[in-house]
């Protein structure tokens, strides 16, 4: 999900309460033993934790980069398939023949189209390794969803099931071979388009890089107190402890950025989006429907001629 309100600071400290309390604990115990045990000065030059510090904020400010390309990346993949879910459904529902507005006519379009709500879901949760199938219920029929647990890849399954209507459609002279090449390439365009977020789901970021720079973090944290001590005394507590909260909480953000589909508050809304895309798929079918009752109600009077002007008008 994506928070559009403030971000309460109980959840904000609360994904580095542990970093804290370990700074806060480390400056105690070095402020008491400065103070108390320790005779012999413990101060070093301000200028050595102020270099470390600006290299942390080089590599912080790197990692934050590339963190929020992958999340925007996702974003803009998830934004794609809103556009090519909404462009396979207007195709499907304008370009099958239905000159007599059948039953089995409608009952294709509307399954077809439960379907893709159906592949929008289950992709969304195939990338946060949750149950894929869970949200086909509902949506798709028994025996699709048998078909589909023999496939590891749902959302993949759901496609070619998109398929293997379309090639039926094509042989029953349904559409024509140029209508089901226009609607195979926005099948195509949803399956790079779930490559592409499966691409990014699966590619690590360099885990050597985080090292290094938590390493670094903790070397200037540990360096941080020799070079206040003499300047503020206990004072340097709390500064130290906000000081190393930041460097936290930036590291912290650009980690959570970086794996766009862990069902976080900072993840891309992939829910939200195939909730939408759900609104307005449903929409396109009422008003499909809503034409396909009017016909009907025209159909049960006995004037043919008018029954087809009217429905001329009416599509």
């Amino acid at each position: 999900m994506l928070l559009k309100k403030r971000i309460p600071m109980k959840y904000v400290l609360g994904k580095i309460k542990v970093e804290i309390a370990l700074v806060l604990a480390y400056t105690i115990l070095f402020e008491i033993f400065h103070h108390y045990f320790i005779n012999l000065p413990v101060d070093i030059p301000i200028a050595i934790p102020t270099m470390i510090g600006t290299i942390i904020s080089l590599l912080l400010a790197f990692k934050s980069n590339q963190a929020y390309d992958r999340w925007w990346e996702a974003r803009i993949v998830w934004g794609a398939i809103v556009n090519d879910s909404r462009t396979l459904i207007r195709q499907v529902l304008t370009f099958y023949k239905d000159p007599d507005f059948s039953v089995e006519a409608s009952e294709f379009k509307e399954n077809f189209a439960k379907r893709q709500i159906a592949w929008c879901y289950s992709l969304g949760e195939s990338l946060r390794n949750r149950d894929a199938i869970k949200p086909l219920e509902g949506l798709m029929s028994e025996e699709e969803i048998r078909y589909i647990k023999n496939h590891q890849n749902v959302p993949n399954a759901i496609l070619m099931l998109h398929a293997r209507d379309l090639r039926n459609a094509k042989n029953e002279k349904k559409i024509n071979m140029y209508q089901q090449v226009e609607i195979d390439n926005t099948l195509s365009r949803l399956c790079d388009e779930m490559g592409k977020c499966e691409r990014i789901k699966n590619t690590i970021f360099p885990t050597t890089y985080s090292m290094y720079i938590r390493l670094t973090l903790c070397l200037f944290i540990l360096l941080l107190p020799f070079g206040l001590t003499s300047v503020l005394s206990w004072f340097a507590i709390p500064l130290i402890t906000a000081i190393g909260a930041a460097f936290f909480l930036i590291e912290r953000m650009a980690i959570h950025l970086q794996d766009p589909f862990e069902n976080r508050a900072t993840d891309t809304p992939v829910t939200a989006i195939a909730n939408t895309i759900e609104k307005n798929i449903k929409q396109m079918l009422n008003e499909y429907q809503s034409e396909f009752d009017i016909l009907n109600e025209f159909h049960l009077v006995d004037e043919p001629k008018k029954v087809e002007k009217d429905a001329y008008f009416v599509l």
